[in-house]
């Protein structure tokens, strides 16, 4: 028996205890979220098939100029092949960036009828610092993710594949992952939202 269109929104949304999760990868220029750049976010919302299987929907991309002031550790450019002063990256301040991302995630919200949002992460906690560091700096207080709880997909592929990096991890679930594409913020967060599809659908609803 197929799920109604309005069935498959409020399965999505008691799955994760009112929490609709969204995979989300950052780029940056080195760890510490008060002083380095947040230089390119992507993020992925989930959606439910008619058989209550999870897949990845929308993809959301920005490349974000550093703020005023901001560490760019060198090291940390030369791993992302991150040039922040290039004019063809077309990036926009980290306000515009978040405030687009938050307003595609609360249409999402009030669609599925969630209360509020999970991020979903590869060691989810630094993608989530980053995050709302630059929310802080944004002065935008009103951040549709939840403040602490994530779904780390590095913890979820240990238990499930006994694997901890990505790479590995989405090949284990036999998924292409090309390292050349690595520390892409959008090539991650894919990636990412499909290995937190995988283990979630191999564990059942």
């Amino acid at each position: 028996m197929e799920l109604s269109n309005k069935q498959k929104k409020l399965t999505l949304a008691k799955r994760f205890r009112g929490l609709l999760p969204v995979v989300v990868d950052v780029e940056t220029s080195g760890l510490n979220p008060a002083t380095d750049a947040l230089l390119e976010i992507a993020a992925v919302t989930i959606g439910m098939d008619e058989e209550g299987k999870l897949y990845p929907d929308q993809v959301y991309h920005y490349h974000v100029e550093p703020f005023l002031g901001a560490n760019l550790d060198p090291k940390a450019l030369e791993i992302t092949g991150i040039d922040p002063e290039q004019p063809l990256r077309y990036a926009i301040p980290e306000q515009q960036a978040l405030r687009r991302l938050f307003a595609h995630v609360r249409e999402q919200l009030e669609i599925i009828q969630c209360q509020r949002a999970v991020l979903v992460g590869h060691n989810a906690w630094f993608d989530l610092s980053f995050m709302l560091a630059a929310a802080r700096r944004a002065a935008i207080s009103a951040v549709p993710f939840h403040s602490f709880t994530t779904l780390d997909t590095a913890t979820m592929a240990a238990v499930a594949l006994g694997e901890t990096v990505l790479a590995r991890a989405t090949r284990r679930a036999g998924i292409p992952f090309d390292v050349s594409e690595a520390h892409s913020a959008v090539y991650d967060a894919t990636r990412t939202a499909e290995l937190f599809c995988y283990i979630v659908n191999k564990i059942g609803l």
